[in-house]
């Protein structure tokens, strides 16, 4: 079974406004190319084909900067006519990627850890193989879905944007799911209406003891989100310890 990709490009970008009035935040620049060029380079290095990229009312600009994509490529592009949050921009990609597993990538998020591996053991395993949560220590993890860990340091419960942390573990932008993933995102929708969030569906995983944490340790992941994240983005880039190649 292979994996596919769903690249969420969605949202206003209120934090880099003024510019993303004019553009879509994934387009904005990383010292010389925009960003959605280092998350769709590490979704090819993973050897994933077929890719949804789901987006606002600058998907025109996307769709004419990315294309039709390599030659053995699916690039498939989906608009997100108004925010109505994670759960309804997935399930407009859903046409594409029904009966697969899936990486589900939110396009603020450049990362240096390669998913090569976890992708062919996706690809390859016939059992449902759950899911691959990414992780990275944060100094203030408040802002994300953090990691609860048991006494032997195994990932028990996620929490989301708590005020008093339960660890430094902030996981979220990246994730790894088996077939199970639109059954378990229905039953989020049908407990928490329209405003639930991604952790709703990771949690389902982690309960049933199907979650993975892969921690980014030495690597390094940076949400381009704010304009002091996307500088610093930037000047990585620039010292080259971003990578945009679409090939190992």
């Amino acid at each position: 079974m292979m994996t596919n990709a769903i690249l969420v490009a969605g949202g206003h970008g209120s934090r880099l406004d003024p510019f993303t009035k004019y553009t879509q935040k994934t387009l904005l620049p990383l010292y010389n190319r925009p960003v959605i060029d280092f998350a769709l380079a590490t979704i090819r290095r993973a050897g994933i084909k077929n890719i949804t990229i789901i987006s606002n009312e600058f998907i025109g600009q996307i769709a004419q900067h990315v294309g039709a994509g390599f030659e053995d490529e699916k690039i498939h592009y989906v608009l997100e006519e108004k925010p109505l949050g994670v759960g309804h921009a997935l399930n407009l990609a859903r046409p594409y990627n029904q009966d697969c597993r899936l990486l589900v990538y939110f396009s603020d998020n450049i990362t240096t850890l390669e998913l090569t591996d976890e992708v062919a053991r996706f690809n390859t395993t016939k059992e449902h193989p759950g899911c691959v949560l990414l992780a990275r220590e944060e100094q203030h993890p408040e802002a994300f879905g953090v990691a609860v860990l048991d006494s032997q340091g195994n990932i028990s419960d996620i929490v989301e944007k708590p005020a008093n942390p339960p660890s430094n573990l902030a996981i979220g932008g990246i994730y790894l799911f088996d077939e199970n993933f639109w059954t378990y995102l229905d039953s989020a929708r049908e407990l928490r209406g329209e405003n639930f969030s991604i952790s709703d569906v990771t949690r389902k995983y982690v309960h049933i003891g199907k979650a993975k944490l892969l921690s980014v340790g030495k690597e390094t992941w940076v949400d381009c989100g704010t304009p002091e994240t996307l500088l610093l983005a930037s000047q990585m880039v620039k010292d080259g310890k971003l990578n945009p190649a679409p090939f190992r």
